[in-house]
């Protein structure tokens, strides 16, 4: 029974804490109005960076860190003691060999036992039949690392299905030898409205490395690769590879997630 109350506990902190995490940047945008309230003028963001600026120590600028989170949680959240020791727990005690230059965003490193404790909370929130958690975590910090093409991107793909591309190879005996002259070339970008279309390699990196999207080597109708094999980009890429170029055709899918991620964010009406 007392473990189950313990546990409990540490759901309940958990739970807390992720809420300021989530709400910390918008906490912080009315904390001068928080802090004025109770008497002080001191914006918190500047403290801390004046602080490294005239050459205090790591732990000093580590101390007043956190006793700004802690000040800004009482004032503008209302939480408890031991969740703001929990958000504390993150700050950390090294920010760097040289104080005079701007401060850069901070990583914590959570400890082996900070990690277990995390990890059980959510293997305890997942056995809570009450507990609401329709929302992957992970969307939130996703959208913030999109471009705005690249949202127009996974739109398009959502609303159409897989979208034909193709790589263009070398054509050697056997394949041996063949090099790749240019890959994964589509009409995706041109199609979703994507006012930087020329980026398209660096979306489809950034889209794959969230987890969104996916290149597959199954092709889509061999009838939309006539309109791809004919585009400038194409034709370039056919002319460097020399006589008889190799076109590998393949195809440009949502992942299950990235499916899951776009009914969830954007307004998709799937064409029929």
């Amino acid at each position: 029974m007392s473990n189950e109350i313990a546990l409990n506990g540490q759901r309940q902190i958990s739970n807390e804490a992720r809420l300021i995490r989530g709400g910390f940047r918008l906490a912080s945008l009315l904390a001068g109005s928080a802090l004025r309230a109770t008497g002080s003028a001191v914006d918190v963001g500047r403290q801390i960076v004046q602080a490294a600026m005239d050459g205090e120590s790591n732990q000093e600028i580590a101390e007043r860190a956190g006793s700004a989170i802690r000040s800004l949680a009482r004032n503008t959240l209302g939480v408890t003691d031991a969740s703001v020791r929990e958000i504390v727990s993150y700050v950390p005690s090294g920010l760097g060999s040289s104080p005079t230059q701007p401060m850069q965003a901070i990583t914590a490193r959570a400890t082996s036992d900070q990690l277990r404790m995390r990890g059980e909370a959510l293997l305890a929130q997942s056995a809570d039949v009450y507990s609401s958690d329709d929302l992957h975590p992970a969307f939130d910090r996703i959208l913030e690392e999109l471009a705005p093409d690249e949202a127009r991107i996974l739109r398009y793909l959502a609303m159409n299905g897989p979208q034909p591309c193709v790589d263009v190879r070398t054509n050697r005996p056997l394949g041996i030898g063949s090099e790749t002259i240019a890959s994964n070339l589509s009409m995706v970008p041109e199609k979703a409205g994507c006012r930087r279309p020329e980026r398209a390699k660096s979306y489809l990196v950034n889209l794959v490395r969230l987890g969104l999207v996916w290149v597959s080597d199954e092709p889509t109708e061999l009838s939309l690769y006539m309109v791809v094999e004919v585009q400038p980009n194409v034709a370039d890429a056919m002319k460097k590879a020399g006589r008889v170029p190799k076109i590998a055709r393949k195809s440009m899918r949502l992942s299950a997630f990235g499916e899951d991620f776009c009914e969830t964010c954007f307004p998709v009406e799937k064409h029929s």
